[in-house]
C-alpha cells in the first residue's frame, strides 16, 4: 500500500485540529471559571468541597450516559451508515436513540434528585454536618443540567459523524461562561451562597451548550428527521447492546474518579478542592491530545473497520501514538519540573495561596505518573470501538478500577503516616496510584489490540528522543525561576513556559521527531480507501 499524496496527508489533519481548536478554547474557559473560582474559595474551604463534590456527581452520570456511551455504540453504527451512503436509516436510528436517551435519562435525574442523600453516600461522599447538607442541595440543583447535557452529548455524535468537530467541542464554552457569570454578579457573598448560585449557573450553562448546537443537527438531518420514525431495528438492537459493555467500561472509568474523591473525603479539608485542581490541569493534555485524537479519528477508523480496510485503521492508530507522544511527554515533563509555576500562573490569586500552590502541585506530580499511559489508552479505547469490540476495553478498565481501590487507599491512607508526612498528602498517594493504574490499564489495552490488528507499538528511538529532548530543554527553563522574582506570576509562568514549549519545538524539528505529516494518521476526512 503506498503513502497518500501530501494533499491527503495534510487534509487528514484537519479534523483533528478542529478538535483541538474547540476543545482548547473551551479549557482556557474552563481555567478562567476555575482561577475565579479559586479566587473566591481558595483551597481550604468547605463550600469549595462542598461545590466540588457535588459537581462530580452529575458529571459521573453525564460521561457515563452521554458522550462516553454514545460516542462508543452510537458513532459507529451511524458513521457506518452514512459510509454506505444509507442517510434515511442512519437519521432512524439516531431518532430512536434520542428516544431512549430522553426515558433513561429522566429517570435517572428524578431518581438523583428525590435520593440525594441516599447517592451521596452510596458513593463515597462522607462529608458531615453543614458541609453534607450543603452537597445535598447542590446536587439537587445541579442534577436537571445533566440531563441537559447528555442530549448536548448526543448532537456531538451526530456532529463527529458528519465531520463538524468544531461546534461540538467548543460548546461546553457557554457553561463555563454562565458560571463565570454567576460568580462575578455573587462574589461578594457569603461562600455557602456563593456555591448555590454557582450550581443554578451550571444549570443554564447546560441549557446553552445544548442550545448552540441544536441549530447545526437540525440542518443536517431535516428535512428526513420529520419522516424517520422510532424503530428497533437491527441497527437501535445493535447500539443498544454495544452501549452496554461501554456503560460498565466506561463506568469503570468514572468509577475510578469517583473512588479517588471518596477518599479524598477521608482526609482533610482541601484535599478534595486540591484534587479537583489538579485534575483540571492534567485533564488539559489528556483532552487535547488524548481525547481530541481519539473523537477525530473515531468516525474515520469506524468507517475503515466497516469496510475491513485494517491497514488504513492501523495507520491512523500509529500516526495518532506518535502525535500524542510528542506533545505529552514534555506536558508530564512541565508538570514535573514546574507544575508550580503552573498553578500559580492560573490560580494563586484571592484565597489561593502560595502554600496552596505547592500542595496543588505536589498533587498533579503524582497525575503526571500516568499521563502518557491515560492518553495513548483512550486512543486505544476509540480502536476497539471502531472494530466493534467494546468487551475489552470494559475488561481492561475493571482492572483498573480494583487497582485503583486498593492502591489508592493505601497510598492514601496509610502510607504518609508510614513516611511522617502530613494526612493531607494522602491526595498525592491518589493520584500516583491512578497514575500506576493507568499504565496496567494502556498495557492491557496494547497487548490485546496488538493480537486483534498487530503493528501497533512506537519506535523506542522515537520515545527516547523526545524524552531526552524534554529533559533537556526543561533545563533553561527551570534555571529562570531564580532569575523571575516569585511575585511576578503571570510574568514568570508565560516566559517559563514560553521558553520549554520553544526550545522543545525547536530541538525535536531539529532531531526529525516533530514533523506535522507525524498527525497524518489521526483520521481522514470523509472518505477513507486503501491504496494498492
Amino acid at each position: 500500500m503506498s503513502a497518500p499524496p501530501l494533499r491527503d496527508r495534510r487534509s487528514a489533519a484537519i479534523p483533528a485540529v478542529l478538535v483541538a481548536a474547540g476543545m482548547l478554547l473551551s479549557r482556557i474557559s474552563g481555567f478562567l471559571r476555575q482561577t475565579i473560582f479559586s479566587y473566591i474559595f481558595g483551597v481550604q474551604s468547605d463550600a469549595a468541597d462542598a461545590f466540588n463534590a457535588a459537581l462530580r456527581i452529575p458529571n459521573f452520570l453525564q460521561n457515563l450516559l452521554g458522550e462516553g456511551v454514545l460516542s462508543a455504540s452510537l458513532i459507529p453504527v451511524y458513521a457506518g451508515l452514512l459510509q454506505r451512503t444509507q442517510q434515511r436509516d442512519a437519521d432512524r436510528v439516531a431518532r430512536s436513540v434520542l428516544g431512549l436517551l430522553v426515558l433513561v435519562t429522566s429517570i435517572v435525574v428524578l431518581a438523583g434528585v428525590t435520593f440525594t442523600p441516599a447517592l451521596l453516600r452510596a458513593t463515597g461522599v462522607f462529608f458531615g454536618g453543614e458541609t453534607f447538607q450543603l452537597t445535598v442541595e447542590l446536587v439537587r440543583i445541579i442534577f436537571p443540567g445533566v440531563g441537559l447535557l447528555v442530549f448536548s452529548a448526543w448532537c456531538l455524535a451526530i456532529l463527529n459523524s458528519h465531520h463538524k468537530f468544531f461546534l461540538a467541542y467548543v460548546a461546553p464554552v457557554m457553561w463555563n461562561a454562565a458560571m463565570i457569570t454567576a460568580l462575578v454578579i455573587y462574589r461578594h457573598d457569603d461562600l455557602a451562597t456563593v456555591a448555590i448560585h454557582l450550581a443554578w449557573g451550571a444549570v443554564i450553562g447546560s441549557a446553552l451548550t445544548l442550545g448552540v448546537q441544536l441549530p447545526s443537527v437540525w440542518r443536517i438531518m431535516a428535512p428526513e428527521w420529520t419522516r424517520a420514525k422510532h424503530t428497533f431495528d437491527e441497527h437501535v438492537r445493535r447500539v443498544v447492546l454495544t452501549s452496554i459493555p461501554v456503560f460498565f467500561s466506561r463506568g469503570a472509568v468514572q468509577i475510578s474518579a469517583q473512588v479517588d474523591m471518596a477518599i479524598a473525603t477521608l482526609l482533610p479539608t482541601g484535599a478534595v478542592t486540591a484534587l479537583y485542581n489538579a485534575t483540571q490541569l492534567y485533564q488539559l493534555p489528556v483532552g487535547l491530545f488524548g481525547m481530541g485524537v481519539s473523537s477525530a479519528a473515531l468516525p474515520s477508523m469506524s468507517a475503515a473497520a466497516a469496510e475491513n480496510v485494517i491497514d488504513v485503521l492501523r495507520e491512523r492508530l500509529l500516526g495518532g501514538q506518535r502525535a500524542i507522544s510528542v506533545l505529552v511527554i514534555p506536558s508530564m515533563m512541565a508538570f514535573l519540573a514546574f507544575g508550580d509555576v503552573i498553578i500559580g500562573l492560573l490560580l494563586q490569586h484571592g484565597r489561593f495561596t502560595r502554600a496552596d500552590t505547592h500542595y496543588v502541585w505536589g498533587v498533579l506530580a503524582g497525575s503526571a505518573v500516568g499521563l502518557l499511559a491515560t492518553t495513548i489508552g483512550r486512543l486505544y479505547t476509540a480502536a476497539f470501538f471502531a472494530l466493534g469490540d467494546t468487551k475489552t476495553p470494559m475488561r481492561c478498565a475493571l482492572v483498573r478500577v480494583a487497582i485503583v481501590a486498593a492502591l489508592g487507599w493505601a497510598m492514601a491512607l496509610e502510607l504518609p503516616g508510614l513516611i511522617h508526612l502530613q494526612p493531607r498528602w494522602g491526595a498525592a498517594g491518589l493520584t500516583a496510584s491512578a497514575g500506576v493504574a493507568g499504565w496496567v490499564e494502556f498495557s492491557l489495552l496494547r497487548r490485546s489490540l496488538q493480537l486483534r490488528i498487530g503493528g501497533v507499538g512506537i519506535p523506542f528511538g522515537f520515545l527516547a528522543k523526545a524524552w531526552a529532548t524534554a529533559c533537556l530543554t526543561a533545563v533553561p527553563a527551570t534555571a529562570l525561576r531564580w532569575v523571575i522574582p516569585d511575585t511576578w506570576l503571570i510574568t514568570r509562568g508565560l516566559v517559563i513556559l514560553t521558553v520549554f514549549g520553544a526550545s522543545y519545538l525547536a530541538a525535536g524539528w531539529a532531531l526529525g521527531f516533530v514533523d506535522l505529516d507525524d498527525v497524518r494518521s489521526m483520521v481522514t476526512r470523509r472518505r477513507t480507501r486503501a491504496r494498492t
